[in-house]
């Protein structure tokens, strides 16, 4: 696909972004998952087609839409290059049309992951090809309200909708929130905590945040990680204690659907500063084992695809559910454009031996 198809293809997607207006319903939805790479162009239709008929206002994807290191394989089976520098040149071309296509005049919101950078495509270049996504109106719109001389994108950023402030953080490279992010998200919480229309805030990344039931494959893999993800951790917890308001949040990275991912037993000594959290990289990616230690998740899953719909209350409260994409259930126009024995394998066979480590344990709890 020519960059010509590609630009193309933004201006109309983000056309089909301005000229929705979002719902005023006392409850409205939202879908919400990561890590379409692998065999996400299989995936991610299926995707598309359930957030619309559930009535999603949009959908947020958390990072990681091509593999980026070796060809995904709904590409290279799939009658692609086989060939990884010239799959690097059409890779994220793949996912606009593939991928981000099939959500039509829906929204759509996207958080960088460490596989859209990964040594191969630097920050740039990402801000580059998705600036139609992140300079779009609702995000653009509110960096001038909250600074009216900010005219630069970011690959972060936060819109507020019906009385929930979306806040996508990156934490794609090195596993960290650089200082810049940090300042700004501390910002971000104090003009929601001064905001009476602000209800709820949700935070969407692609790594969890530190010491999660997750620990593996999260925030803790590098010390910068570890420090700036407490932080922003501790953040959330004191504004929901000194506001009263809803926190919410949501994860992909780990190839996996679990649930209360921060109710962890070391938490749980302080059981107000347990956060309500999310991990769903099911959009297409090799499936994980779960981690060992999950006992506290009263939902758990791998081998699946899926995302998580979110539906707000009038009071900002926000009721999760995983919605399951079934084999027997794909897209009409995947099955159109793949054999048959590469749907199935990617349902089939898409499964790796890797398992995060857990949570840490009493008596070895991270300082507070």
């Amino acid at each position: 696909m020519s960059l010509r198809d590609c630009s193309r293809i933004a201006e109309l997607l983000v056309a089909a972004v301005l000229s929705s207006v979002p719902g005023d319903a006392a409850t409205w939805a939202f879908a919400v998952s990561g890590d379409s790479r692998n065999c996400g162009d299989v995936a991610m239709p299926s995707i598309a087609a359930g957030a619309i008929k559930d009535g999603a206002k949009f959908y947020w994807h958390l990072g990681d839409f091509r593999a980026m290191y070796g060809v995904d394989e709904d590409i290279g089976k799939g009658g692609g290059p086989a060939d990884l520098k010239a799959y690097r040149q059409l890779a994220w071309g793949d996912f606009i049309l593939h991928q981000l296509g099939p959500f039509g005049a829906m929204p759509v919101f996207l958080s960088r992951g460490n596989h859209d950078e990964a040594g191969v495509k630097t920050r740039a270049e990402y801000l580059t090809e998705f600036a139609a996504w992140l300079d779009q109106g609702p995000i653009k719109e509110q960096r001038l309200r909250d600074d009216p001389a900010d005219n630069v994108v970011k690959t972060y950023y936060h819109w507020i909708q019906s009385g929930v402030d979306f806040v996508t953080l990156d934490n794609a490279a090195d596993y960290q929130f650089e200082p810049a992010q940090m300042a700004w998200f501390e910002q971000v919480l104090d003009r929601a905590a001064a905001n009476p229309e602000v209800k709820t805030v949700v935070s969407g990344m692609h790594r969890a945040l530190p010491d999660s039931l997750s620990t593996g494959h999260g925030m803790n893999d590098s010390p910068q990680g570890i420090t700036s993800g407490r932080q922003a951790y501790h953040d959330l917890v004191q504004f929901r204690k000194k506001t009263g308001k809803r926190v919410y949040v949501l994860a992909s990275h780990s190839h996996i659907y679990i649930s209360d991912v921060y109710d962890t037993p070391c938490r749980r000594e302080h059981p107000d500063e347990v956060l309500p959290g999310w991990i769903v990289g099911t959009a297409g990616a090799v499936r994980y084992r779960l981690p060992a230690e999950h006992g506290s998740a009263k939902q758990a899953e791998t081998d699946v695809y899926g995302y998580l719909l979110g539906t707000v209350a009038d009071d900002g409260s926000i009721n999760f559910e995983f919605k399951r994409i079934k084999e027997g259930e794909i897209a009409e126009q995947t099955k159109q454009r793949y054999s048959h024995e590469l749907i199935h394998w990617c349902f089939a066979h898409n499964t790796g031996d890797y398992v995060p480590q857990g949570p840490p344990q009493p008596p070895n709890c991270p300082a507070p």
